[in-house]
């Protein structure tokens, strides 16, 4: 039987006029994910996507289809000869590989070409029969079966399924826009970038370095985070910036309590320069209301001051075990607390202030010539593509450094 796999949208299915260019990119996407497997041929239409496999091996193509957002599940399909006998023969065949003993199904039948001869509850009762004439010990049971046969007619043929799988829903990553995402070594910044991605974002991660106050491992660290997250969107172009100079300067000439605040507006004008050299929209970070200093209403208000472009936190309102539970999910938890620390970490003063003022930070400032340090930091940027390969080279890399 020629296998082919069926994706559903869920949430595209909304998109009205824009549908047919979600689902474009969600093709791109799904090609992207599946590049080494040239001979998948991928047939977009207005209900779903099919991917004729052609021999690629399939456990594979499943594996990847279930971390790529905006397919809401997807069912490998079974295409039969449009001939009742031979339907009936592959429903029984395909239930005889699964494993029935004391289980239940049903067999739900949809008929695409209703000029077909046969209805769906004929049908259902009919493959049913066969089924139970077939396999001892399986009941049927409608409501809610261990096992449901979907048979879809259509006019060429019929497909057959057996077995459904959720996928990652969301929209497709790249149908929302570019935004810059200010990665840390930390927790919550890759579970920022995850969740910027599932709204369709396609993100690039900016990364600020000081050495030698943070090892070449921190950085390491960094770039494997990013290689973590590229199996929910593609390729990640890596930002690292210097930022030696600017914290030494501060270091040098702010007040202790002010140090966390202006370097944070220092780095939200940094990242805003390199969001507006990349033609990216937005700036996405992994502050969470009220767990550190930096991260009170009034240090966010007195770190935006410095930007009009928008600033995204998808985890403003989760509590760290929320945060911890999707890093989990994602795989980039136990990286996470790895003991090389950011530049954040490296610099931060004993009783940073909670409660900022925007004037007396701007004053502080003065002291510091800021287009200056601005300018040289986004000169000084490497930019890097990070792909899911450079997960597996890192992580070999990282073990040796352990």
């Amino acid at each position: 039987m020629e296998t082919r796999i069926q994706i559903r949208f869920g949430e595209l299915s909304t998109k009205g006029k824009n549908k047919k260019r979600f689902i474009q990119q969600l093709s791109r996407n799904i090609r992207e994910a599946t590049q080494d497997y040239p001979q998948i041929k991928i047939q977009p239409n207005h209900d779903f996507i099919f991917l004729d496999l052609n021999d690629a091996d399939e456990a594979v193509i499943t594996s990847r289809l279930k971390d790529i957002f905006g397919i809401q599940n997807f069912s490998p399909v079974y295409v039969i000869p449009r001939d009742y006998e031979t339907a009936r023969a592959a429903v029984v065949e395909l239930m005889q590989g699964l494993e029935t003993e004391g289980k239940t199904f049903k067999i739900a039948t949809r008929r695409s070409d209703h000029s077909y001869e046969h209805d769906t509850n004929w049908l259902n009762a009919e493959f049913g029969a066969a089924v139970l004439q077939n396999i001892p010990n399986i009941t049927v049971q409608v409501k809610k079966p261990d096992i449901t046969v979907r048979v879809d007619v259509k006019k060429e043929h019929f497909l057959i399924s057996t077995e459904t799988y959720q996928g990652a829903g969301g929209l497709p990553v790249g149908s929302s826009g570019r935004g810059v995402l200010m990665l840390s070594g930390g927790i919550d910044s890759p579970v920022a970038g995850y969740l910027a991605m599932k709204r369709g974002v396609e993100i690039e991660a900016v990364h600020f370095h000081s050495p030698p106050y943070t090892s070449p491992q921190a950085l390491k660290k960094a770039k494997d985070l990013t290689a973590k997250i590229t199996r929910f969107g593609g390729q990640i172009q890596f930002i690292e910036v210097p930022f030696t100079e600017i914290q030494e300067e501060i270091k040098a000439k702010i007040p202790e309590g002010y140090a966390m605040t202006i370097t944070r507006r220092m780095m939200l004008r940094i990242t805003d320069a390199v969001r507006e050299k990349r033609k990216a929209l937005a700036i996405f970070n992994g502050e969470s209301l009220g767990q550190v200093a930096s991260q009170t209403l009034e240090s966010m208000i007195a770190i935006n001051a410095v930007t009009t472009t928008p600033i995204i936190r998808p985890v403003a309102t989760m509590d760290k075990n929320e945060i911890i539970d999707i890093a989990q999910k994602i795989d980039t938890f136990d990286l996470s607390i790895q003991p090389f620390e950011d530049c954040c970490t490296i610099f931060a003063p004993a009783a940073p202030k909670t409660k900022p003022q925007i004037d007396r930070a701007e004053r502080y400032e003065e002291q510091l010539d800021i287009v200056g340090l601005v300018e040289r930091a986004v000169e000084g940027m490497i930019v890097t593509p990070i792909t899911s390969a450079t997960a597996i080279e890192e992580e070999t890399i990282f073990s040796d450094l352990l």
